[in-house]
Formats: C-alpha cells, sequence, structure tokens
C-alpha cells in the first residue's frame, strides 16, 4: 500500500472517529412520558406565581400564532436558513407537553433539549431561562400544567441542510450555553441582584437587544445588550451606547415597560409593543422598579444636558416652511398628530419627533416600517393608533418625509440613498 493510501485511511478511519464520538457525546436519553392517568397537584399560590413569571418570560407572545388560541404554537420564526414555527406548550398529551414531567421540561429550559432527546434551536431562549432558580421553574410548570389543553399541532420545523440536523446544536451548546441558575453579586444592591435575574433569566431581554456573532451566538462583554435584530426591527441598545437623544432614567424605564409610552422617548412599536402588552405590564411595580435599577447601571452618569423642553423647541424652531417638499409631506401625513405647537388633541399620545430614538438611529429600518405600516398595534388602546402610508406615498416621497424628520427634528445628518432602502423594505414587509 503507497503511503499516500495509506495517509487516506487512515485520514478516513479518523473523521469516522470523530463523527462517531459526537453523535455519542451529543446523544441525550428520551424522559419517560407521565403515564395516562398522572395527576398534578400545584398550590394556587405556586400557579399564580406562574403565570407572572411566563409573562415576564412573553411565553404567550411567541406560543400563538395570529388568530391562534393561546400557547399553542405555530409562530413562525423566519431565519436566514429557513422557518421556525414554535411549538405548542399547552399540557394536551399528544401535541403540546401534557406528557411532559418537571424533569423534561426542566432539562428543555435548562440545556434546550426536549422529552424525545432532541435539541431545540436556540430561537427557544434556553440560555437565558437556563439561568432561572428551581422554585421559578416548577413554578412556572405548575401554570403551564394547570392550563386547558388545546389540541394542534403545529407546521414542522424547515431549515436547510445542515442546519436541519439539530445534533448540531450539541457543538453550539459549547460555545454559549452555560446551564445554571444565576448567582448574586454580593458587592450589589438587592433590588439590582433582582433586576438583574429578570433581565437576563425568563425576561431573556439580550435576545434580541444584544448584537450576535457569525455562529448567531449573542455577544458579551462591552457587546451585551448593546443593540441587536429581532424579527427585522433594530432593537436599541439597552446600554449607554441608545442613541436616544435623552438618557434613560429609572422612571422612563418604569413607565415604558408599564405602558409601552415614555414621554421623553416615545411610544414601544414592532416586536417590543406585544412584549410590553402581554408580558412587562403585567409585572408588580417592585419587579419593573428592579429591571430599570438593573437597566441604569449600564449607563454611565454624565452631567445634565438637554431637556425634552428645549429639544422640543429647538425643533420647532428648525421647522421649514411649506415651500421644502419634506415639510408639505410632514404637514399633510403627520402635523396633526405630531406637531407640538398647540393644537387639537388627537385620540391617545402625540410623541415628539425631536425626541424619538428612530430618528436618531444609524440605520433607518424602524423609522421606515413605523411610515409604511403605522402602529396597528400599540401596547395599549390608550396609546391610540398610528396609520400606515404603504398606500399613500411612494418610495420617493418616504424619504423626503424621513430625511426631513431626521434633519429638522433630530438635527442630524440624512440617511445616505434612503428612497433605496425604503423599497427594499417596502418589498420585504409587502405580505406581512
Amino acid at each position: 500500500m503507497s503511503k499516500m493510501k495509506k495517509i487516506v485511511g487512515w485520514g478516513g478511519v479518523t473523521v469516522i472517529a470523530v463523527v462517531v464520538a459526537g453523535v455519542v457525546a451529543s446523544w441525550q436519553p428520551e424522559i419517560a412520558p407521565l403515564a395516562a392517568d398522572a395527576t398534578h397537584s400545584f398550590s394556587e399560590a405556586q400557579i399564580a406565581r406562574g403565570k407572572t413569571l411566563a409573562d415576564l418570560g412573553d411565553c404567550a407572545v411567541c406560543h400563538t400564532r395570529a388568530g391562534g388560541e393561546r400557547n399553542t404554537g405555530g409562530l413562525a420564526m423566519e431565519i436566514p436558513f429557513g422557518t421556525i414555527y414554535t411549538t405548542n406548550i399547552t399540557p394536551d398529551v399528544e401535541t403540546g407537553i401534557g406528557s411532559w414531567s418537571y424533569a423534561a421540561f426542566e432539562r428543555a429550559m435548562r440545556h434546550g433539549v426536549d422529552r424525545q432527546g432532541r435539541y431545540l434551536y436556540p430561537a427557544f431562549p434556553y440560555t437565558a431561562f437556563t439561568r432561572t432558580r428551581d422554585d421559578d421553574l416548577q413554578a412556572l410548570y405548575a401554570y403551564l400544567m394547570s392550563q386547558p389543553p388545546v389540541k394542534y399541532r403545529p407546521p414542522a420545523t424547515d431549515l436547510h441542510f445542515p442546519f436541519n440536523i439539530r445534533q448540531g446544536i450539541f457543538a453550539w451548546n459549547l460555545l454559549f450555553l452555560t446551564p445554571g441558575a444565576m448567582p448574586e453579586q454580593a458587592t450589589q444592591s438587592a433590588d439590582w441582584n433582582r433586576g438583574a435575574y429578570l433581565v437576563e433569566g425568563l425576561g431573556h431581554c439580550s435576545a434580541c437587544h444584544s448584537p450576535r456573532n457569525v455562529l448567531f451566538g449573542e455577544k458579551t462583554g462591552g457587546e451585551h445588550l448593546a443593540g441587536g435584530v429581532a424579527e427585522g426591527w433594530t432593537a436599541p441598545a439597552l446600554t449607554g451606547r441608545s442613541p436616544a437623544p435623552l438618557a434613560w432614567t429609572q422612571q422612563d424605564l418604569v413607565d415604558f415597560m408599564r405602558t409601552g409610552y415614555s414621554a421623553n422617548h416615545g411610544v414601544a412599536a414592532g416586536p417590543m409593543a406585544p412584549v410590553i402588552e402581554e408580558g412587562l405590564s403585567r409585572l408588580p411595580q417592585a419587579d419593573l422598579q428592579a429591571i430599570a435599577v438593573y437597566l441604569r447601571s449600564y449607563h454611565p452618569e454624565t452631567a445634565a444636558g438637554a431637556t425634552a423642553t428645549t429639544l422640543n423647541a429647538q425643533a420647532e424652531r428648525q421647522v421649514e416652511p411649506l415651500s421644502s417638499a419634506g415639510a408639505r409631506l410632514f404637514s399633510g401625513a403627520c402635523m396633526a398628530c405630531h406637531a407640538q405647537e398647540k393644537g387639537a388633541q388627537m385620540a391617545g399620545v402625540r410623541p415628539s419627533l425631536a425626541l424619538n430614538t428612530n430618528l436618531f438611529a444609524d440605520a433607518p429600518d424602524n423609522a421606515i416600517r413605523v411610515v409604511l405600516d403605522g402602529i396597528q398595534r400599540p401596547a395599549n388602546a390608550e396609546l391610540g393608533y398610528m396609520p400606515g402610508f404603504r398606500h399613500n406615498l411612494n418610495d420617493a416621497q418616504i424619504a423626503i418625509l424621513l430625511n426631513y424628520l431626521r434633519q429638522h427634528y433630530a438635527g442630524q445628518a440624512p440617511w445616505s440613498e434612503l428612497a433605496a432602502q425604503v423599497s427594499r423594505l417596502r418589498a420585504e414587509t409587502a405580505q406581512k
């Protein structure tokens, strides 16, 4: 046998050995299903606590499709490799988690492996859920298993090769999963530790608000909570990197989480609105305060700068006369609701454009999406609804309008090639 044949032969044996070792190392056993006549014993207090935790984790937001029954799954999550459909988490035995013991539930939440031993895709943020304490996981399990079972089998997740091989998640977990409950920091206050536990655990804020690396793992260190992407929207930084013209105060954060609106920052839109409606707005006030304390710790203390009053007044002085195309579009489409001078009070709130974070952002995507489709699902109905202008304004008009707002309300340089970006997003969101 030639030397080359020996090298190739031993190389093949090595590859096979590595593959076999990987399969063996990544294999997870099935956890036996609950007996058909199994009964549960949960206290009312435990179930009530579990409901609050389910709200914090936005379980219903992700596990309920449009028009579907609560927590029955089927919500499509589009990613570059295909489509992930969320699962049925009602206690139906055949199509939900009714046959899951607590041990099976805990393994899914902490290790990303379902009852049958299949790896879950990290679109289910078990890398955050793993930080939840045992008593809270038990309460969440109690709540979910106490809900009405609903028979519904969501479509099967459809990803391209090789991402459809779930076993490969084993290697991803080695890189990005650290199982176990979150420890407290002795040097921090009780509120800070409580906030950290809620934000980094079931709240899984970093899943949207942290950037991802090439392997789609969350970046850490200084990049943690420094801004990311969620469902095609920019999730702004929750740290001092936020482009907001005013610093987020603790009260601003509490108001925004409770109502979906902060007078100093604007209205929740896109994927954030249902997170507030279905989740954060239902939390106890003490939990919201703790979250705000923790998030504020990511913002450096700075000297007092501009105020909402001065920024609004400055923006009003800069507004161009109606000889400008942008000013004419603003007058016809936006002024009735967004002008800050005295006028008829419309239903809901009148957010200040001079304080709108989207107009200060490097990317125009969020601003474009809001103008195209408005805000049809506010965090609460009292905020009012914003109409979309998809069918009223063409790409060039929306670009002119947005750059007018960016320059004259935010005082920022215009976005480049904006009409092309409007066209792209109009096409991407046409069927949605």
